[in-house]
């Protein structure tokens, strides 16, 4: 039996407190940043354009999902270039440039990427194979007429509305679907060589021939330092016949040309419909031809450069490239 609680006389005794309730969680609500009002515009105001550059200018999209799915990494296997170095022996550097070389067989299919993942497929070495054969590439191009030659000075000539619409940059054939049936070079194509390449020799945007690219910095300096004195060979084709005066004013006698590059004018064909006019002009000199032809009161029809100090466009297509030679040279 339990005994009553006996309070003590002159206690003041308080009534039990109910139990506190417990508070019910709230969802967080994140505190809404006051929208700052955006700034006024002009009502004359163009968008940005990014500026065009070489290195931003996009591959065709076959060949961009190609490189794509060949480089896709996976988690399984080893990589090619580690398998490479255990079977020659070497380096693991020395590995990926026998890979890169194109020395490298996985099932019977040549594959140059070194990452590329390997789990029971059987690898090959060419026999031929060698280091020394890795030596940076120059590429001769044939551009058509109205393309981009690929260098920054033509990129940045482009104006606005010209960057905002589609144009056709020489780049883009720079694929193995373009390269020359007939190489005379003998070099084995790879996909290295379209990596790194620089367009050394600017052309007029609306003339087709040659222009270059290349991986050699010998090359390349010898394209900038040399060009002031490299001769460039280039047939215009104009309307209608071209007279002794025309061809005189053409070769540039009158006192006010002294500051103007010399120039050699010579008719290779002529006709009542056209006429066939061969410049040798040293160093390239943009609007230099476009501005003798319309003193000379002609009009010009095509332009091509068929030569580049002592490399000639020859017989390559229109629109197609080629490796320089062994024994070339500008």
């Amino acid at each position: 039996m339990t005994k009553p609680t006996t309070t003590p006389p002159g206690t003041l005794r308080l009534a039990p407190k109910p139990p506190k309730a417990e508070p019910v969680a709230q969802p967080v609500v994140p505190p809404v940043a006051a929208a700052t009002p955006a700034p006024a515009k002009r009502s004359n105001a163009k968008p940005r354009q990014r500026p065009v550059t070489a290195l931003r200018t996009k591959p065709p999209a076959a060949l961009q999902a190609a490189e794509q799915q060949a480089l896709q990494p996976t988690d399984t296997g080893d990589r090619l270039a580690k398998r490479v170095a255990a079977m020659v022996p070497c380096s693991r550097s020395e590995a990926e440039q026998y890979i890169e070389g194109g020395w490298v067989k996985v099932n019977g299919q040549v594959v140059e990427e070194p990452q590329f993942r390997i789990q029971d497929q059987t690898i090959t070495i060419d026999p031929n194979a060698s280091l020394l054969e890795l030596n940076s590439i120059t590429i001769v191009l044939h551009k058509p007429a109205d393309w981009i030659d690929g260098t920054e000075e033509s990129l940045a000539k482009l104006n606005r509305n010209a960057r905002r619409a589609h144009f056709d940059d020489a780049r883009t054939l720079l694929v193995a679907a373009k390269h020359m049936a007939k190489d005379p070079s003998g070099i084995r194509m790879l996909q290295r060589h379209f990596k790194a390449l620089t367009a050394a020799v600017p052309l007029e945007n609306a003339a087709s021939g040659l222009i270059v690219f290349t991986q050699d910095w010998r090359v390349e300096r010898k394209l900038s330092e040399d060009m002031g004195s490299m001769e460039h060979e280039i047939i215009v084709e104009v309307q209608g016949e071209v007279t002794a005066q025309a061809l005189h004013l053409l070769n540039r006698t009158l006192d006010s040309d002294e500051s103007l590059p010399q120039a050699k004018v010579s008719i290779n064909s002529t006709s009542p419909e056209s006429s066939k006019l061969r410049f040798a002009i040293k160093g390239a000199h943009r609007g230099l031809i476009a501005y003798l032809c319309e003193r000379a009161k002609l009009e010009i029809i095509d332009m091509r450069r068929i030569r580049l100090g002592r490399v000639a466009l020859a017989d390559l297509p229109v629109g197609q490239w080629r490796y320089l030679g062994v024994g070339e040279k500008f």
